[in-house]
């Protein structure tokens, strides 16, 4: 099984290039994204959340990688640790070049329920101007025109996962949805009957299993980008 499949969620990573000129009030392309992305903080949800069954995304703007702290990890860099009698300029030259980033990257993440192609399908049905908006001045994007060629495109940049954020990969969006707004209602239940009699207390609670309808995803519920 893939290791971005777990159960019936799937964690996609896209690490898109960032072109490296200006846009045209000078500001570099990827500080220009990042612009855009923290914009969107001030909304009272996230673009993403018109796109159907996504648990959990993030974008975020790769400026380069970070070096490793003395020693590495090589072969020589083992054994000089263990003949420090070896002059430290030898320890030294062992040790790999920088590495960095020719590009700075936009990467995405995102933990959803299904599968990726109709995911990604979705992205562009529901969130196609913000889609654009974040990715138009990535290296291989003026070629998306469509969902087709948006799928494409993603399937180029995307790598393997291996961690997942969300733990209940077998609920739909829905009734993770449902969960959290019968957990979040039954919290408030319990502190407002506290002191009641048994008699009003079956009473109480039979008309708040009535009103929460807890086998009924279709709500009332969360709304999808709820804060609590």
């Amino acid at each position: 099984m893939s290791s971005n499949v777990s159960g019936k969620a799937y964690a996609l990573t896209l690490v898109c290039p960032i072109k490296g000129g200006t846009d045209h009030n000078h500001v570099a392309f990827a500080d220009a994204i990042r612009d855009q992305l923290e914009g969107w903080n001030a909304m009272a949800t996230s673009p993403m959340a018109l796109v159907p069954n996504t648990y959990l995304c993030r974008h975020y703007i790769l400026d380069d990688v970070c070096t490793q702290s003395l020693p590495g990890a090589g072969i020589w860099d083992t054994i000089s640790d263990i003949l420090p009698v070896i002059p430290a300029t030898w320890r030294l030259a062992a040790l790999p070049y920088e590495d960095h980033l020719k590009s700075r990257y936009l990467v995405f993440s995102s933990d959803f329920h299904g599968e990726l192609e109709p995911y990604l399908q979705g992205m562009w049905k529901y969130a196609e101007a913000h889609v654009r908006s974040v990715w138009k001045h990535c290296y291989g994007f003026e070629s998306v025109s469509d969902a087709t060629t948006f799928i494409d495109y993603a399937r180029r940049c995307q790598l393997d996962a291996s961690l997942f954020f969300v733990g209940s990969n077998d609920d739909s969006l829905a009734a993770q949805l449902k969960a959290l707004y019968v957990k979040q209602e039954f919290s408030r239940f319990a502190q407002e009957t506290q002191d009641r009699p048994a008699a009003q207390l079956r009473q109480a609670y039979l008309q708040f299993m009535q009103r929460v309808k807890p086998r009924d995803d279709t709500g009332p519920s969360w709304t999808v980008g709820q804060r609590a």
